[in-house]
């Protein structure tokens, strides 16, 4: 009985010692996992926040002169009018306009989009606030950041130029359209009306966003929709 008591209770270790093995192999590839996320992400965003440096100003006062704004879409409400961040970019579009920093205004985004078309309504609320239709392009195509980037230097001839876009999302935007050859700076657009919640979590959006726009740097990969090109942006600044 003593043999078999003997044998079983080192069984019992045999098998306890690999339970112990395979949990620790099990925490240092979840560890090594989540560092190597952490470290992915991190260099996401060292590499927008690096590559814009210099090129992001708080305010239309502070902002260089440029032929063109761009200003990048965003939700619609139910009623198809700009939601608080896509107004106050177009707000701040409108401001360099008038104050003469830019000549004309390129509006980018969904022109299909799940809430609606948003550069239709974009173009909208600038005309209605005084910026003439003959210095206004939309760019209905502009379906994310680098779409955007992509389509103003490949269909608009686009070589200069001010992004217009919240804070968070300025370094991002001006590494692209740098990356893909547009002097561009960027001017964050205003957000009075914009819940303290909602700005959070567009923040901890830009985390993935910024593996992605690596991703889509280091391919160069062309835009979604490929267009011919176009005169509009040039003809607008000129006319």
């Amino acid at each position: 009985m003593g043999n078999v008591t003997d044998v079983s209770s080192a069984e019992d270790l045999a098998a306890a010692g690999r339970a112990r093995q395979v949990r620790r192999r099990v925490i240092w590839t979840v560890a090594g996992l989540v560092t190597l996320g952490v470290l992915v992400f991190a260099g996401s965003a060292a590499w927008t926040w690096t590559a814009s440096a210099g090129h992001r100003y708080a305010s239309v006062a502070e902002a260089p002169e440029a032929p063109v704004a761009i200003v990048f879409g965003a939700q619609l409400r139910p009623d198809g009018t700009p939601k608080p961040f896509l107004a106050g970019r177009l707000d701040t579009a409108a401001e360099l306009y008038r104050a003469g920093t830019v000549k004309a205004v390129l509006v980018s985004g969904d022109g299909s989009g799940t809430s609606g078309n948003e550069t239709a309504a974009m173009a909208r609320y600038l005309t209605a606030r005084g910026l003439p239709a003959a210095k206004l392009v939309t760019d209905p195509s502009g379906l994310d950041t680098y779409d955007t980037c992509a389509r103003a230097y490949r269909v608009y001839g686009v070589r200069r130029a001010l992004l217009v876009s919240q804070e968070f999302h300025l370094p991002r935007a001006v590494a692209l359209c740098r990356h893909v050859g547009i002097d561009a700076d960027g001017v964050a657009g205003r957000c009075e009306d914009c819940r303290e919640t909602t700005l959070w979590r567009n923040r901890f959006r830009e985390i993935p966003a910024d593996f992605k726009a690596v991703v889509d740097a280091a391919r160069n990969r062309p835009p979604v929709v490929s267009s011919p090109p176009d005169p509009s942006v040039k003809k607008a600044v000129t006319s």
